[in-house]
């Protein structure tokens, strides 16, 4: 296939590196025809962002911090004023202090707690809000969550939390958004080894589990998180709206491990 996304235009939020499932969306999308833009925090993610972008063609950078509302302002300002317009968000952005992904949930503090929030849950609300301005004629959000949100995962912790309230968001944002022909959606990979993931205690572990337990015996890829991402933000998405869309080899179907693993 290809194509599928000429003409459109979006923004992709998150990527850190080439391990990166924020980059494994846009390496797809940019395959299939689309226009990117992408943003990152700081020089230092900057220069890791540059030659990736530049890799598929992408030229238009702009720094955000999404805790700050008037970085958010110039970041979509610029993107107003470049574009006008914009098709399609993918909205990779999640954080919690590393140091309290391991041990117990009970011992999450409060400025964690508040900070894993804001920055894992209500900057997509807030990204959603600016973006939505900016597609007159309908577009598609995506965001990435985990089965962490729902089901105990060991040092997932306060992140489960702040995913539970991210996936709630979509449905909330895609009853809103409806009327505007705008759809909201998340995908949910199994783990995977990216920089994030490594922050989370035992994700070693994990990830060997969910790979000798799960139904196809195998984890998520980004060939096939960027596959999935490239359907919810063509026309073939058309229809489909405030869902959580699982990649992660059918682990969440399972009960408990596979015989062999008990």
């Amino acid at each position: 296939m290809t194509d599928l996304m000429k003409g459109k235009r979006g923004l992709v939020m998150g990527v850190a590196n080439e391990r990166s499932i924020a980059w494994g969306i846009a390496r797809a999308m940019a395959d299939e025809g689309a226009e990117l833009a992408f943003s990152y925090q700081g020089e230092a993610f900057g220069k890791r962002v540059e030659p990736l972008a530049a890799s598929v063609g992408a030229s238009l950078l702009v720094d955000v911090d999404v805790t700050d509302d008037a970085s958010m302002d110039a970041a979509f300002d610029r993107i107003k004023a470049e574009w006008g317009t914009l098709d399609f968000v993918v909205h990779a952005i999640a954080y919690s202090d590393k140091a309290e992904l391991t041990g117990r949930f009970i011992n999450t503090t409060r400025e964690n707690f508040r900070n894993s929030l804001t920055i894992s849950c209500y900057s997509f609300i807030d990204v959603a809000k600016r973006a939505s301005e900016l597609m007159p004629v309908g577009g598609s959000m995506i965001t990435l969550t985990y089965q962490g949100s729902n089901r105990v995962t060991p040092f997932y912790n306060v992140m489960g939390v702040a995913k539970a309230a991210l996936e709630s968001s979509v449905r909330y944002l895609a009853n809103d958004l409806g009327p505007q022909k705008i759809r909201v959606n998340a995908i949910s990979p199994g783990p995977m080894k990216t920089l994030a993931g490594a922050a989370i205690g035992g994700a070693r572990k994990t990830f060997k589990t969910t790979e000798a337990n799960a139904p196809l015996r195998a984890n998520a890829t980004l060939e096939a998180v960027g596959g999935t991402a490239v359907y919810l933000a063509s026309d073939y998405g058309a229809c489909t709206t405030g869902e959580i869309i699982a990649v992660d080899g059918g682990y969440h179907v399972l009960g408990m491990a596979q015989p062999e693993n008990l």
